[in-house]
């Protein structure tokens, strides 16, 4: 599908009629993938709507077409970005990319210390995390909170997730660490600055460059035609 722009918004309660619509895309996607996800209720949705903790995208004709949120974990030590849904059709031309950074920037103005993470069984999904600033991590690096993690419950891999004690299982976790993030940033504006030439030295330059190559030019003609002229013989 050819790239489109959508209009991301933060959602409210105008938005509570979608609800129904985006649990079933979203089990009927996890279903279609055969990977897991924590399923949500149209109930608990709404609530993420009423709290501006949502955001929701539409076509510019108005058509319904994905949907992400935010649940906070650890006394809002940790961030999570979850239940990013595209509708089918409008997969593949730049929707969850556009709502994962509307979604991103929510996250950080609402949480500006908190670190955000995320499980992903989907490439796509990990290429975005990392355009973001999202790092790959192992699972204990991200939180402890058993309410997190009781989320998994309804997962098909939860299984697995136990029997290998929270260490790992079949998504991959990536976190974007602001403090992390601002240290990088302050060690590339701490880097050596090259120093500005003057304003009037620069001009000099500029005037000595231009002489130089008039003079080169006017010797060139001379010498050009100083040179003897070479006949063919006949």
């Amino acid at each position: 599908m050819e790239y489109q722009f959508f209009k991301v918004i933060i959602a409210s309660a105008e938005h509570f009629d979608y609800a129904p619509l985006i649990c079933a895309e979203m089990e009927g996607s996890a279903r279609a993938r055969g990977t897991g996800i924590a399923k949500r209720s149209p109930e608990y949705l709404m609530k993420k709507m009423a709290e501006g903790k949502a955001v929701i995208a539409f076509t510019k004709e108005g058509e319904w077409a994905g949907f992400c949120y935010i649940e906070t974990w650890s006394h809002d030590k940790y961030v999570a970005n979850s239940g990013l849904i595209v509708s089918p059709s409008f997969r593949k031309g730049g929707a969850a990319r556009q709502i994962k950074q509307r979604i991103f920037e929510l996250s950080r103005a609402r949480y500006p210390d908190a670190k955000i993470f995320g499980l992903t069984t989907g490439l796509a999904v990990m290429k975005i995390n990392s355009e973001l600033g999202y790092e790959p991590v192992t699972y204990s690096e991200l939180t402890t909170d058993e309410a997190f993690w009781a989320g998994c419950q309804s997962c098909v891999n939860y299984d697995i997730l136990m029997s290998k004690q929270r260490q790992n299982c079949l998504c991959t976790a990536m976190l974007y660490d602001p403090a992390e993030n601002l240290q990088s940033v302050k060690q590339v504006s701490e880097l050596p600055k090259k120093k500005k030439i003057p304003t009037f030295l620069s001009e000099k330059w500029q005037k000595i460059r231009v002489r130089a190559l008039r003079l080169f030019r006017t010797e060139t003609e001379e010498n050009q035609s100083l040179k003897p002229t070479h006949y063919n013989p006949v």
